[in-house]
């Protein structure tokens, strides 16, 4: 079985724009959810730094969800994804594809290796497979329906820029 989630949307933008609003601006856009937390201290501020994508909690800490495998600016990224309770070999992978479509951005998330977290896992909540994918991928719309709020409110302060 092949145990993955896929998601797209299309946002008004160009694929450049909407690749920093993911990566730059993913603290202002991303929206936690209990059931599929980091950490139990979780929610924290997300950010990319250092080649990684990290949350830093409200402690102080800092938790390395995955480190960064492909940075394409305006094209792709692929970035390690893990919960604490992950353990070795528990490897998972978002795959996110800026594709520059017809006014804007066709954005496709693709996070896969879900078969490496065994069903009774914490992380899967008790869910059977479909059901787990499902929900997880109800988050992944969210998050982008996030993006593309955010990617919008960018558009527009730039459209502002050097207005009297």
């Amino acid at each position: 079985m092949n145990s993955r989630i896929l998601v797209a949307l299309r946002i008004a933008a160009p694929p450049e724009v909407v690749f920093d609003a993911f990566t730059d601006d993913i603290a202002l856009w991303w929206r936690p959810n209990a059931l599929f937390s980091f950490t139990p201290r979780s929610p924290g501020v997300m950010t990319f730094e250092d080649g990684r994508l990290v949350e830093r909690l409200p402690t102080g800490k800092v938790f390395e969800v995955g480190k960064v495998r492909v940075w394409e600016r305006g094209a792709r990224l692929v970035f390690g994804w893990r919960q604490a309770t992950f353990a070795p070999g528990m490897d998972t992978e978002v795959d996110v594809r800026f594709e520059a479509v017809e006014a804007g951005t066709r954005v496709t998330v693709e996070h896969r290796g879900w078969d490496s977290v065994p069903a009774p896992h914490v992380a899967r909540h008790g869910f059977p497979d479909r059901v787990f994918l499902q929900r997880h991928g109800e988050w992944w719309r969210a998050l982008l329906a996030g993006l593309a709020s955010r990617t919008n409110s960018v558009q527009l302060g730039a459209a502002g820029e050097g207005d009297p």
